[in-house]
């Protein structure tokens, strides 16, 4: 029976590897953290960026294993919050723009101007839909 259990840990471990070197991998190939940089004109953070999207994967993971709480209050969850969702959108786009969405998206359509204004509109509505899902009563069901 132990020996099963460190078979059985052993196996997870390396299949959580496996997967977060993807994601890593995935992260780095769609150009999110240099983009940001390079957007940001802070290019002498490179290793601060590196060493937090390290730190990042490291906590997600820990997070994954064991309930982990922070007695952070609203305020903090709203920060916390802002920031997954600042990610997740830039990862978003990030992968919209190495697949050409955008540049496609344009021309089918015959898009001359107002991108931007299609880009903040389409930012504004997850905005707003993510807000109602979380804040209203219902969206959420816990079992």
């Amino acid at each position: 029976m132990f020996f099963r259990n460190i078979i059985s840990a052993l196996v997870g471990f390396s299949g959580g590897i496996v997967i977060a070197g993807g994601i890593f991998a995935f992260i780095a190939i769609i150009g999110v953290i240099p983009r940001l940089i390079q957007k940001t004109k802070t290019n002498k953070y490179v290793i601060l960026y590196e060493n937090l999207v390290i730190l990042g994967g490291i906590l997600g993971s820990i997070t994954m294993i064991w309930d982990v709480s922070l007695p952070i209050g609203k305020i903090g969850a709203i920060i916390i919050g802002f920031s997954f969702g600042i990610f997740v959108g830039c990862l978003a786009v990030s992968l919209a723009e190495i697949l050409d969405v955008i540049p496609i998206m344009t021309r089918r359509f015959s898009i001359k101007t107002g991108i931007g204004f299609f880009l903040i509109s389409t930012a504004i509505g997850k905005t707003i839909g993510a807000l109602i899902y979380w804040i209203i009563p219902g969206f959420i069901q816990n079992k």
